[in-house]
């Protein structure tokens, strides 16, 4: 099969980015455009929204960018202040004050694939500081496209259709990787794409092919689906929750 035939898509926060650095940074600029007093209120509401994605009768957040959110909607704080918070917060992206976490043996792994599909970074994060942070996770020659500001789920569909375009003989396949179903993974799915959801908990009604808990795991699903030139088979693996 041509490699152009074959695409691993890739979000990037919690899924080749580990760590709660950069989004524990956010919440930390977002505090700051608040009363001293209610600073460390905030960063507990934060907390507890984390907790929420357990909790079927509660709005549970996507991710925890999202409990940020839904924090700040507690305390009336503006969107344009997070938005604020959010860049500044991005400015440190892979620095000291939001560090960053690779996941076990992923450089050497997609080098090793590389030549069998085109690898894509595709993520709602701005340009900012993506390639410093790539080059910190020893990714910086991982991909052949990074894509930024996506603007997930919607935008995620453009990626689609741009994707599919890639001149080939071939059966085009594309296995769409996040850890976010309705953003990453659920535009992929409801064009036949096959997925992979990375995280502990799912939310209701998502079907991605396959799950594990980090990408590593999926390591020999990649290298199994890479080999079926079936758009639709699923690899069968059976310690993994398909």
């Amino acid at each position: 099969m041509h490699r152009n035939s074959r695409v691993l898509l890739f979000d990037f926060d919690g899924t080749i980015s580990l760590g709660d650095g950069p989004v524990a940074r956010y919440a930390e600029c977002v505090a700051e455009s608040l009363h001293p007093d209610d600073r460390a209120d905030f960063l507990a509401v934060v907390q507890q929204q984390k907790k929420i994605q357990t909790n079927a009768l509660a709005i549970r957040p996507i991710d925890d960018y999202d409990a940020v959110r839904l924090a700040a909607s507690f305390f009336a704080i503006p969107g344009e202040d997070l938005n604020r918070a959010y860049l500044r917060s991005r400015a440190d992206l892979a620095g000291a004050r939001a560090p960053i976490e690779t996941v076990p043996g992923l450089a050497p792994f997609l080098r090793e694939i590389r030549d069998d599909a085109l690898l894509v970074l595709a993520t709602n994060a701005p340009a900012m500081r993506i390639l410093e942070a790539l080059d910190a996770l020893d990714l910086h020659d991982a991909f052949d496209d990074v894509i930024t500001s996506v603007g997930k789920p919607s935008g995620l569909r453009v990626v689609l259709d741009r994707l599919r375009t890639v001149p080939s003989d071939h059966m085009f396949r594309l296995l769409s990787i996040g850890d976010v179903w309705v953003n990453d993974l659920q535009p992929a799915s409801l064009q036949g794409f096959q997925t992979a959801l990375i995280g502990s908990t799912a939310p209701p009604g998502a079907t991605p092919t396959y799950r594990a808990e980090r990408l590593d795991e999926l390591f020999p699903v990649i290298t199994a689906w890479l080999s079926h030139e079936t758009p639709g088979a699923i690899v069968p693996l059976p310690h993994l929750e398909n």
